[in-house]
């Protein structure tokens, strides 16, 4: 098959966003993370707090449920938590990232699925890592980094073409900006989980594992 050419979006997207991209995976420290089951479930939670607040949003931006709906992970991350020793009324009372820039429109909504669906990219090698190390599996505990699992390339596939379609027909420099102000602000929600509750292994060297291509 061949490979789908390198829109101008795209291409923008990349360069632009490069700097703050690179934040998030130098801060994030997901290695450390995810030595231990608490410092997993730690990090899963950080992650629900913000795709609580952000699907709903993208849902209402996009308005298009055939396409958005098959990329909600905040099911996953209820599944694994589940797993890891919350119930329902724990996952429900978890701390919500309510800072945390909304898209307002489509071009707004797509800068945001742009972070969001790159992350599955690299997800990828998280799920395997976390195997090895927890004992986890995409259905037991690891579904939220597992993501759209054989189907995560082709879906990256289709949202790209998509992507391209939607700079075309309207703003890309919100869509840029909407990206980068996602990583920006994921940054600090992510990032802000206190050292006790990450059982002292919140921060160390972060390897870069996404692979936007």
């Amino acid at each position: 098959m061949s490979e789908i050419p390198v829109s101008p979006i795209l291409e923008r997207l990349r360069a632009e966003t490069r700097e703050a991209h690179e934040a998030i995976e130098r801060d994030l420290a997901w290695e450390t993370r995810v030595t231990t089951r608490g410092g997993y479930r730690a990090l899963l939670v950080r992650f629900w707090g913000l795709h609580v607040v952000l699907e709903p949003a993208l849902a209402d931006a996009v308005r298009d449920p055939a396409f958005f709906d098959p990329r909600r992970r905040l099911g996953h991350l209820a599944a694994d938590l589940r797993v890891l020793g919350l119930d329902e009324a724990a996952i429900d009372a978890l701390p919500r990232a309510v800072s945390m820039p909304l898209p307002s429109d489509r071009h707004q909504a797509f800068g945001v699925l742009y972070v969001l669906e790159g992350s599955t990219l690299g997800g990828q090698v998280i799920a395997k890592r976390i195997g090895r190390q927890l004992g986890l599996s995409p259905e037991d505990g690891c579904r939220y980094y597992a993501a759209h699992g054989r189907e995560t390339g082709p879906m990256w596939k289709a949202f790209r073409q998509r992507l391209a379609e939607e700079a075309l027909a309207g703003d890309s420099d919100t869509i840029v900006a909407a990206a980068t102000r996602t990583f920006d602000a994921m940054r600090h929600w992510l990032c802000a989980a206190p050292e006790t509750s990450l059982g002292g292994e919140g921060r160390g060297r972060i390897a870069k594992v996404s692979d936007r291509g």
